[in-house]
């Protein structure tokens, strides 16, 4: 049998490139995260170096940048974990904050103060208000007894214990304050209708008035939605 032709160098090289594309070598190749990370690693380990000798020969300068490179990081990682943490407690101190203030005020008060918030293009304030006044207006026809202290969540809850046809209308009208008012969303004019239209269908109904003991299961224990 004759001897194969020679392979040359460049055909040697399109033998090998090929054979190494097949998915067998594939498996095992780092994926884009991974090669990033290594990068970050390595860059992050070089920063270091640098940083452990700012005065030595030939290489202050870039000694001393290495230093604030890495102040300006942990700064900034700092204020990440800050701002993530309080971010935390304020959806978490939401569901605790009372709805009503202390100071007397109507259901009329609050829709007019709704009102002109809303004529300004202040949603989240608009938005708050007409829960209030909803609050209000149910303590004030009886449907609900008054009793200070009483959240956004307990409200819905009772409400549509009171009112079961509108439970889910209550609970999407909390939901939306709490993301404007608590989670730093701007809100909107449509947002704020949805909210209203809530307000007007519980002023057009008139169910019966609950006792707090009918609020609770038969274990005494109420539950949060």
């Amino acid at each position: 049998m004759p001897d194969p032709p020679p392979v040359d160098r460049e055909t040697a090289r399109e033998l090998a490139r090929r054979e190494l594309e097949k998915p067998v070598y594939q498996r095992d190749k780092p994926s884009w995260l991974e090669r990033t990370l290594d990068r970050f690693a390595e860059w992050l380990r070089d920063l270091f170096s640098h940083a452990q000798a700012p005065n030595a020969k030939g290489g202050g300068a870039e000694g001393w940048l290495s230093i604030g490179v890495i102040v300006l990081l942990v700064i900034l990682a700092a204020a990440v974990v800050l701002w993530l943490m309080r971010g935390g407690r304020n959806r978490r101190s939401a569901k605790d904050e009372a709805l009503l203030d202390d100071e007397p005020s109507t259901s009329a008060d609050h829709r007019t103060e709704a009102e002109r918030l809303a004529a300004a293009g202040e949603w989240p304030g608009a938005i708050r208000e007409r829960l209030r006044a909803m609050a209000r207006d149910l303590e004030e026809r009886a449907i609900l007894s008054p009793r200070p202290g009483r959240t956004a969540d307990e409200l819905a809850i009772e409400t549509g214990a009171a009112i079961p046809e509108l439970a889910d209308d209550l609970r999407t009208a909390v939901r939306i304050f709490d993301d404007v008012w608590y989670g730093d969303r701007p809100g909107s004019a449509e947002e704020y209708a949805r909210v209203t239209a809530v307000d007007d269908r519980l002023r057009s109904t008139k169910p019966k008035a609950l006792d707090d003991a009918d609020l609770l299961p038969a274990d005494g224990w109420s539950s949060r939605w």
